[in-house]
């Protein structure tokens, strides 16, 4: 059984999905960690992200291993553990690049369905619910204002030690906002029968509750 949840950058999915999957006991995927893990592949073998036959053919060649660890995803990458390198500044600053591309697209959206064949787990991700898994009868959108969303975020990177303002991770998310939904592949949207949250005034337990409860009472 697949629980996917969608949304906007910031809008709390990560939290909310684990939350979820904790309580349900079911295994919680960051398909974005996906994208994080070929981007750090690709800078680290010096292929130009701009010259797509280059990127084609090492993506071919990588190997892309999904292990379980206590109900969270590791990924490795050609017999590599790249959970830590993954989470640079370098990797965050081309991902969106990457995951623009079709041809990575195809081949993690692949792997994220045979997880889904394979698991009960709580999967989020940007067309989770639109493309990965469009059938299954428990998605959710999370949303809320950018004001909101930023203000989640900024204080989520003073928790990691980061230096830096407001104003800068406001404009940040709505620059995501802007790349997410004009995509040319897989454009962030709302489908016709997710459902919606607004997390706004919310406490991430009370949004994952929300999600619980909604679950439990289809099963």
């Amino acid at each position: 059984m697949v629980i996917a949840i969608d949304g906007p950058a910031g809008a709390g999915k990560t939290t909310v999905s684990k939350l979820v999957a904790k309580e349900l006991g079911f295994i919680h995927v960051d398909t974005g960690a996906m994208y994080r893990a070929v981007t750090y592949k690709l800078l680290n073998s010096n292929i130009p992200l701009d010259d797509i036959e280059k990127v084609n053919s090492e993506l071919d060649k990588m190997e892309i291993e999904i292990k379980i660890c206590n109900n969270e995803v590791v990924i490795y990458i050609d017999k590599k553990d790249v959970s830590s390198e993954m989470r640079s500044e370098c990797v965050s600053v081309n991902v969106n690049t990457v995951a623009a591309i079709p041809q990575v697209r195809e081949k993690l959206r692949k792997i994220q369905r045979s997880i889904g064949e394979k698991y009960n787990c709580v999967m989020e991700g940007r067309d989770i619910t639109t493309v990965v898994f469009p059938d299954t009868k428990f998605k959710f959108y999370l949303d809320a204002p950018v004001e909101e969303r930023a203000l989640r975020r900024y204080k989520e990177l003073l928790q990691k030690g980061e230096k830096i303002s407001f104003e800068d991770v406001k404009k940040a998310i709505i620059q995501r906002d802007q790349l997410d939904k004009t995509r040319e592949i897989n454009p962030l949207k709302i489908d016709k029968d997710v459902i919606v949250i607004n997390t706004y005034g919310l406490t991430q337990q009370e949004v994952a509750q929300k999600i619980i409860s909604y679950v439990k009472s289809m099963l």
